[in-house]
Formats: C-alpha cells, structure tokens, sequence
C-alpha cells in the first residue's frame, strides 16, 4: 500500500511536534527558537526513512499548543480517569495529549476519528506500553465533546 506523499509528511509533522514541544518544556524554549532549532537540527541530520514533515501544519501545531497549553490542559485534566492529572503524565505523553486536543479543536478539516488515530500512532511511536491506549482514550472522550456530531454513535 502506498502512502499519499502529503499524509506522510503530515504524519512526520506531528511526530516531530511533539519532539519539539518537549525540548519547550524541558528547556523552557519559545515555540519560534524551538521550531528555529529543530529546522537546524534536520537540517544537519542525514535523512532517515520519516518523511519531510510538512512545515505549515508543524508550526501551527507547536505554536497552537504553545499559546493554548492552559485550556489544553484543562480539556485533558477533565478527560484522564480517576485521580490522574495532567502534571501527573509524563512530558512525552503530555505533548502528545495536548497537541491531539490542539488538532481537534483547532482542525476541523481533519476528521475526529482520522485525528485521533494519527496522535495513537504517534503514541506508539515513543510507546509500547499502555499509553497509546491512554492516548486513544482521552482523545476519544475530547473528541466526543469537542465534535459531538462527528463523533456521535453509529458513525
């Protein structure tokens, strides 16, 4: 199966979104020098089997997230299970969460369902344990209250 050239590189976009936003948080870096860093860093590295990510969709996501972490947050805190917070998770799995939450509510072009499933493979990515799944969960719960219709039984 072939993989559309412009779906890979939107894939290869959200991997690297989220490498970006942890340098942010563990190096207190502005979205634009992080996005500034990362260009340099590719730019040096030999290029692997990831496509070129799409550079518009990257940046919007990074600076989306940058600017709207607070409610991002509070969006993810409402949908983790029991006593979890999200100053509890892990800062991989906190960069995922929230620049899945960015993308549904900031993406309307991308389906619910599509969106949710691309943050999971992302999730699996840096994970083989049970935070795809985590991933899976509260974006679908997300998904449910930030495109209900979309996300509506029997769809």
């Amino acid at each position: 199966m072939t993989v559309n050239p412009s779906v890979a590189r939107r894939s290869a976009a959200r991997l690297v979104a989220v490498q970006v936003l942890y340098q942010m948080e563990m190096t207190a870096t502005s979205a634009e020098q992080a996005l500034v860093d990362d260009r340099d860093r590719r730019s040096e590295a030999k290029r692997g089997p990831i496509a070129e990510p799409d550079s518009s969709l990257l940046g919007r996501i990074v600076r989306g997230v940058s600017a709207d972490t607070k409610p991002l947050d509070l969006r993810i805190g409402d949908a983790l299970s029991g006593d979890w917070t999200v100053e509890r998770l892990e800062a991989v799995l906190r960069a995922i969460l929230r620049a899945g939450a960015w993308e549904l509510e900031a993406r309307p072009q991308t389906p619910a369902r599509v969106c949710i499933s691309e943050w999971v493979d992302v999730a699996h990515a840096f994970y083989s344990g049970p935070e795809p799944g985590l991933v899976n969960a509260v974006l679908d719960r997300l998904g449910q209250a930030i495109r209900p219709g979309e996300m509506g039984r029997g769809n």
